[in-house]
């Protein structure tokens, strides 16, 4: 399997080489030569099968070249430790929840992967890499406890000041060893352009060997789409078309989905469901692809100007929009809509959802008012305790605090405060 960059078919890079360069050359994002679609007895009898085959059978073609099977299933054994259910909270309508591991956010999924992929690789390894990534909210800590103490690689995390939740914070800031935060002066958007600048740079790039751990990586990406199948698995006997909706900030996530889609996973429609930061609603309604600064929101990991991945779900389909539209519907809702949905879900099923899972439910309900007959789960993609002051707030209770945050919330925070490009690279150049 090769991997190709969308900015030019022509560079090319296989698994290994495309999870260790996190871009290609042209800085554009590396994408798979062909996606084969899986046996049609595999969904069929997808019920007899473990998380781990399954997580093995969907994996295998983008990875095998690079990896033994048996290094593989050991990767996965570390991987999916922990359980996806999907919870029916209301009639036809249910959510996956993919906060049960260890930082309580579904970015637990694609940061694990990419750790024990990229430590399997650089194992033999005498040079040292450094994992750049910029962070939204949960992504920084889901990164930093995927990597912490992994061997010749050392992790630098960007992350808004004052723009992620306390827990999201303490996530990333309170492990040490070889993860250093920095805390910029400006939005998830000034991040992402420092990391981008960095991998532009050719005076940093001498010295070090830079990748990503954002979701423009292939490990990052692609084994998001396990909890599709997973999802699917549990709700086939429903026996209604399956519709998912995600909350959705730079996209990889909805765009791993559809690629399960297009491996063969039978399922009718995606929704993507956004705050304020409407780009891709917009451009669905227009067919205009406007980028704009990111707006700060109640649901933080989802407040991104110009999601990278959405050039990904373009490229699946041929960049038509009208083949899109059959596959793709997406809304966008303001922090009062999250807060109602949020009351409305624990007042109608006693159950509690964070921000970014109520602006999915708020995507499925959009979606289901034209197409009833359909069994929906919108993803909860994190912990509600994670965004403790807007749940209490909101619902007025205090959710009980699990394990995973306890570890953290008392840890004292140690993070470099930058203002500029100029803060990242110096601390690069000088370490």
């Amino acid at each position: 399997m090769k991997f190709y960059s969308l900015t030019n078919n022509h560079n090319q890079a296989s698994f290994k080489e495309a999870v260790i360069a996190g871009i290609a050359p042209d800085k554009g994002l590396y994408f798979p030569e062909k996606i084969t679609p899986l046996a049609a007895d595999f969904f069929e009898k997808i019920e007899t099968c473990s998380n781990h085959e399954i997580a093995f059978r969907a994996i295998h073609q983008f990875v095998s070249a690079d990896i033994p099977d048996s290094i593989l299933k050991d990767i996965l054994k570390n991987v999916l430790d922990f359980d996806f259910p999907v919870v029916e909270i209301q009639e036809d309508i249910a959510t996956l929840e993919l906060f049960h591991g260890p930082t309580m956010a579904f970015k637990d999924v694609g940061a694990r992967f990419m750790a024990n992929c990229l430590g399997y690789f650089s194992k033999n390894e005498s040079n040292e890499v450094t994992v750049l990534v910029a962070t939204s909210g949960d992504t920084g800590g889901a990164v930093a406890n995927g990597f912490l103490g992994v061997k010749r690689v050392n992790v630098v995390i960007l992350y808004p000041s004052g723009k992620v939740s306390d827990i999201q914070e303490k996530q990333l800031t309170t492990l040490g060893q070889n993860i250093i935060a920095m805390e910029v002066d400006g939005t998830f958007d000034d991040c992402q352009k420092m990391v981008k600048s960095a991998f532009l740079d050719a005076e940093i790039t001498a010295l070090k060997k830079l990748t990503s751990a954002n979701s423009i990586n292939v490990a990052r990406w692609l084994p998001q789409l396990f909890y599709f199948l997973f999802a699917f698995k549990q709700a086939k006997s429903k026996g209604k078309e399956i519709v998912f909706s995600i909350p959705s900030g730079n996209f990889g996530n909805v765009c791993a989905g559809m690629v399960a889609q297009k491996m063969g996973m039978p399922v009718k429609h995606f929704v993507a469901a956004t705050n304020v930061n409407d780009v891709v609603p917009k451009f669905m309604h227009s067919g205009a692809y406007n980028p704009v600064p990111s707006i700060a929101t109640i649901s933080n990991a989802m407040d991104v100007g110009d999601p990278s991945n959405f050039v990904r779900i373009r490229q699946l389909y041929g960049n038509d929009l009208v083949e899109l539209k059959k596959n793709l519907s997406s809304f966008s809702f303001s922090d009062e809509e999250t807060k109602d949905a949020m009351k409305e879900i624990y007042s109608k099923s006693e159950y509690v959802v964070d921000p970014h899972g109520a602006v999915g439910y708020l995507g499925l309900k959009k979606y289901q008012k034209k197409n009833p007959n359909t069994f929906g789960i919108f993803l909860e993609t994190a912990h509600p305790v994670k965004f403790l002051a807007t749940v209490e707030e909101t619902l007025n209770i205090s959710p009980k605090i699990p394990p995973q945050i306890q570890k953290v919330i008392n840890r004292e925070k140690e993070s470099i405060k930058i203002n500029s490009y100029e803060g990242l690279k110096t601390y690069l150049m000088g370490t």
